[in-house]
């Protein structure tokens, strides 16, 4: 279990581009800002804690309510240096898998609104190369692809045959299929790299410019993109000290190697965001604030899958299971996602709560998973002060 031992941290009022800290015996730098009534120190002291253990060198997290964010903190740095960098309210994280319902989910979504997705179809009507010689194929719908019931597999390492975005595709669109199409839910990257390209092609946009515009813009999402340019690097965490494949430092691309062949922008990774962001994304989630969606199609995409038993999938997003990343206090209609670089985001849709957690855990060589302690300890420990449960 997580420690959660009370940390005095500076409070803020605002967003700095940096922060002073305390260091409390051994804990992180940590710095926190919140409304009135909340404290978010024991939430602090998880990743305190977890920084400690070094589940990752640094973390920020948010919490909102009814579309209004009530704690926002950070602690720990870029690396495990003393010398590195603090990570600040305003850190950007590459959120991994987390692209895939922010950005990826998000456009379909107002594909469908718009009549141009029909979830129905078959996914070879629009990507005829996936087609090949198994005639399983032909029963692949979109609607599969979105909730990982299209019998493809999990993760295939495509980047070490591909060179370029056309190769990796290519090979993406030739992946065999691992179980009928509709009988399993098994999540799946592959599945999400070829949803992008169906979006392209339905849309006639790239994701990353359809994103930007069309999702980001609106809800004034500053700080989120795909592929940072310039000096933004240096401000994102690395994430790897990659000797196997890029045999470079990691930071401010894509830690995802079929993602970074695919040159940063891919429908199942390669998004970088902040939490202030993130709540701003919950928000238009909830029906809140800047309103992208129709309740009904927010409805339709986070409610639970039933093609396949047991599964915790909704179209895109994830639902809690037991047990969950989210904790024991998400409700089942709650929705969410993780991402391989130990974010997340998490959304009670019953009591308008949001929680994001975006964290480097894969410096410097993937190894700890930590996380995996960490995540639900958090969300528990904000639930609990949220809610004034115990």
């Amino acid at each position: 279990m997580l420690a959660s031992s009370p940390l005095h941290c500076q409070e803020v009022t605002d967003l700095p581009q940096a922060h002073g800290f305390e260091v409390i015996g051994h804990a992180s730098p940590c710095v926190i800002r919140r409304a009135r009534g909340y404290s978010g120190q024991r939430a602090l002291a998880v990743l305190s804690h977890g920084c400690r253990q070094r589940a990752f060198p640094g973390a920020a997290f948010a919490v909102a309510r009814d579309g209004t964010t009530i704690l926002q903190g950070a602690v720990g740095k870029f690396t495990y240096d003393d010398s590195s960098d603090d990570v600040t309210l305003s850190t950007v994280f590459d959120i991994a898998s987390v692209t895939k319902v922010v950005a990826t989910t998000s456009m379909a979504m107002l594909l469908y609104e718009r009549g141009k997705l029909n979830l129905q179809r078959p996914v070879i009507e629009i990507l005829p190369e996936f087609e090949q010689t198994d005639s399983r194929r032909k029963l692949v719908t979109i609607e599969m692809l979105l909730a990982h019931s299209s019998g493809l597999p999990a993760y295939v390492k495509l980047f070490q045959q591909a060179k370029d975005r056309e190769s990796l595709l290519r090979l993406a669109l030739q992946v065999p299929l691992e179980q009928d199409p509709g009988t399993h839910s098994d999540y799946s990257d592959i599945g999400f790299i070829l949803f992008g390209e169906l979006l392209e092609r339905i849309s006639r946009n790239k994701l990353d410019s359809f994103c930007s515009q069309e999702i980001f813009a609106p809800l004034r999402m500053r700080s989120t993109c795909f592929q940072p340019r310039g000096e933004i690097r240096r401000s994102i965490p690395p994430t790897r000290n990659d000797q196997d494949f890029r045999h470079r430092v990691v930071q401010g691309e894509v830690h995802d190697e079929n993602a970074s062949v695919m040159g940063g922008v891919a429908g199942h990774a390669g998004l970088f965001s902040n939490t202030t962001d993130l709540m701003d994304f919950s928000a238009t989630m909830l029906g809140l604030g800047t309103r992208l969606f129709r309740p009904e199609t927010i409805d339709l995409f986070t409610r639970r899958q039933i093609i396949s038993a047991g599964t915790s999938r909704a179209l895109g997003w994830d639902t809690p299971s037991s047990p969950s990343q989210s904790g024991k206090h998400f409700p089942p209609r709650s929705f969410g996602h993780l991402g391989y670089t130990g974010t997340s985001l998490w959304i009670d849709a019953e009591r308008k709560i949001a929680v994001t957690l975006l964290t480097n855990r894969t410096w410097p060589d993937n190894h700890s998973q930590l996380i995996k302690q960490v995540r639900p300890a958090l969300h528990d420990a904000v639930m609990e002060e949220v809610l004034k449960i115990s």
